[in-house]
């Protein structure tokens, strides 16, 4: 196997990334190995995964819309949004399956809320859920997150199952008990499953083609090869393609990210080799 690599995994429920990709670096026995889009402990799906130089790749490539399909447990309390730290259950009539969907159109578009305290943020250097699981007293700033489409899938009372599509960074715990807050009942997470990130899917880890999902147009430079090759300095003359923005170019076995602006061109990335 070449020992640059990228290709979308499976993680499953119950495991955390990091631990995951342990496990994925021993079973085909690489030493640099990287990750993108964290998921909960309890959630499971679509991780991206890279080997070698590839883990430089990750802010380049195309990871949206994330897709999740998720089962909301109406009337659990749980302090993590998800059944890690269920509180109380209180027992519900069921709902008005109108009323439902009307819940789920609120959640379209761009909506803004705190994001779970269980979670990865940051919080003056500290993981958030670090934080809380310490009993630590915080807040995290207000989100916003585009949410591009919200589906019921069914509704077998108390638990509902819906599909989200949403932007990078959103969290789907904080839309599940937004649902249960808009049917004025606590609500939380009972399963969660990521099925897509962008055009990644999983097909049992196939090596994917890296350039296909790069969210960057392709240039080309009409100078000589070794300019790139060697590091040299660039002109933007010499590229097809001027105007300002980022774009990958390739040379040979090897592809280079570069910004070209009104300073010129600089390298983003140079020598990755494909």
């Amino acid at each position: 196997m070449s020992k640059n690599i990228i290709f979308a995994a499976d993680k499953p429920c119950g495991i955390s990334c990091s631990k995951f990709l342990s496990q994925i670096k021993k079973k085909y026995g690489v030493k640099k190995a990287g990750y993108s889009g964290t998921l909960d402990m309890l959630a499971s799906g679509v991780l991206i995964v890279a080997f070698g130089q590839y883990t430089k790749l990750f802010r380049f490539l195309k990871k949206t819309p994330k897709c999740y399909e998720a089962v909301l447990w109406l009337g659990a309390k749980s302090k993590s949004l998800d059944a890690e730290y269920i509180e109380s259950v209180q027992e519900l009539p069921p709902f008005d399956i109108k009323k439902v969907h009307e819940a789920a159109v609120k959640l379209t578009g761009r909506v803004t809320y705190a994001p779970p305290k269980f979670s990865a943020k940051h919080v003056d250097g500290k993981r958030a859920y670090d934080l809380a699981r310490s009993g630590v007293d915080f807040e995290l700033k207000e989100i916003t997150t585009e949410v591009f489409d919200f589906q019921i899938k069914s509704y077998e009372h108390p638990l509902i199952t819906f599909e989200a599509a949403v932007s990078e960074g959103g969290y789907i715990r904080s839309l599940g008990a937004m649902m249960g807050a808009f049917l004025g009942v606590e609500g939380c997470l009972k399963s969660l499953r990521r099925i897509s990130e962008g055009e990644f899917k999983y097909e049992n880890e196939k090596p994917l083609l890296v350039t296909n999902f790069l969210n960057l147009e392709e240039n080309f430079y009409d100078g000589e090869k070794e300019d790139l090759l060697l590091g040299r300095v660039l002109q933007k003359e010499q590229f097809k393609k001027n105007a300002h923005g980022e774009y990958f170019v390739l040379n040979d076995n090897f592809l280079s990210v570069v910004k070209i602006d009104e300073n010129g061109v600089s390298y983003m990335l140079n020598r990755i080799e494909i």
